[in-house]
């Protein structure tokens, strides 16, 4: 939902209507991942996505209908028998879907979650998909580290439900979760999504030269809150790097260690150091792999820069097994040559690591395309929702 927010608090503004569909369960090679959304307001315009493009047609005429009737629908697109290119996914992926009414009156918690999610505040909305009394259908409740509000039908529901996806929020986590009708933890009946807003990624570019402009554009095009760290002030400022979030002139060890003590650096960092100067490299880079567990810490430099660099930084402690996170040379090896092409080298490395990707041509593979773990590899047998709705598959 967080590509559709803004529109979706709009019409909510205005008292209108939307239908909202929402990617809620997928299996084998599915283009979009659990909590993929599409939005379509009052007046028809549409936003976001659930398939790229493969079902969306049979997903706007649903998502009106739903915004018309009122009715909450849970289904499923698959590919088709009989001709690839009908309502299906020609992939050969499968997608639960929910689609729901959003308005003042579904989900008067909605402007809260908005603001939530635009200040960069943890968020989580349990909406419910499945249940035997229909109108349990796309009630929701929010969660927050700190408690959560709203009513799912009961009470019972509500706190087994609000305690237990808040570990789901502070993983920054969307799936689905099964509970008995009342919100028994051992029951089945009852399915919900959970879909978790936490804040964005932090991507540390250290060393503001013109490879730092290129990969902190794409940082921000790749969803990131951007920082740009650099000693010298000359060098870093607005002009040379417009659209970041944040530019720090300071030495870029006290910068990231002050970051570590303030607990702003959480496993979904990215570190990436592009000064290749010792005096800066070394303290940084001892700072970083002495600290907690980010996501990825790469430094630039040529293959003699790297070597002479592991040995400055193993004569100050740091270990072999520290030494193991670094990736240096950073980036994949795309034959890269102008800053923008090393951008995507690098930024290349970091969605590998985040994925499990090998990094090799697709073509030259026989394996699935999509590498998350959280994807099922094949479809349940049964087909029908406890409260009597056929999932529909196409």
């Amino acid at each position: 939902m967080r590509e559709v927010l803004d529109a979706l608090l709009t019409g909510w503004q205005n008292g209108a209507t939307a239908g909202l569909a929402t990617v809620v369960r997928t299996f084998q090679s599915a283009p979009r991942p659990p909590g993929a959304s599409m939005l379509v307001s009052a007046d028809g315009t549409v936003a976001g996505s659930v398939s790229g493009g493969c079902v969306e047609g049979a997903v706007y005429e649903l998502a009106t209908q739903v915004a018309q009737d009122g009715v909450p629908v849970l289904v499923r697109y698959g590919i088709s028998d009989d001709d690839a290119f009908a309502v299906g996914l020609t992939c050969g992926g499968i997608l639960d879907v929910f689609v729901e009414p959003v308005s003042r009156a579904t989900f008067a918690l909605l402007e809260g979650v908005h603001k939530d999610v635009d200040a960069g505040r943890p968020v989580g909305v349990a909406t419910v998909i499945e249940h035997p009394d229909a109108a349990w259908l796309g009630r929701h409740l929010v969660v927050r580290p700190n408690g959560f509000e709203g009513d799912l039908g009961s009470d019972r529901a509500n706190h087994a439900i609000g305690d237990d996806t808040r570990g789901l929020l502070a993983a920054g986590r969307n799936t689905t979760l099964t509970y008995g009708p009342d919100g028994e933890r051992r029951g089945e009946g009852m399915r919900l999504f959970f879909a978790s807003y936490a804040p964005r990624p932090r991507l540390l570019v250290f060393g503001a030269i013109d490879f730092a402009t290129a990969l902190a554009r794409l940082g921000s095009f790749l969803g990131y809150r951007v920082t740009v760290c650099d000693a010298r002030g000359v060098f870093a400022t607005a002009a040379r790097f417009p659209g970041v979030d944040e530019i720090v002139v300071s030495w870029p060890d006290r910068y990231l260690r002050e970051q570590i003590v303030g607990g702003l650096i959480d496993p979904r960092t990215v570190i990436c150091v592009l000064t290749h100067d010792p005096k800066f490299d070394v303290p940084l880079l001892e700072a970083a792999l002495h600290g907690p567990p980010v996501a990825y810490i790469g430094a630039m430099g040529s293959r003699r820069t790297h070597a002479d660099r592991l040995e400055r930084l193993r004569a100050v402690g740091v270990t072999d097994a520290e030494l193991a996170r670094l990736r240096s040379p950073i980036g994949l090896d795309l034959g890269s040559r102008t800053p923008e092409e090393t951008a995507v080298s690098i930024a290349a490395e970091i969605i590998s690591l985040q994925w499990g990707g090998s990094g090799v041509p697709l073509h030259t593979l026989v394996d699935a395309i999509h590498h998350d773990d959280l994807v099922n590899p094949a479809p349940p047998t049964d087909q029908a929702a406890p409260n009597g709705q056929k999932l529909i598959e196409v």
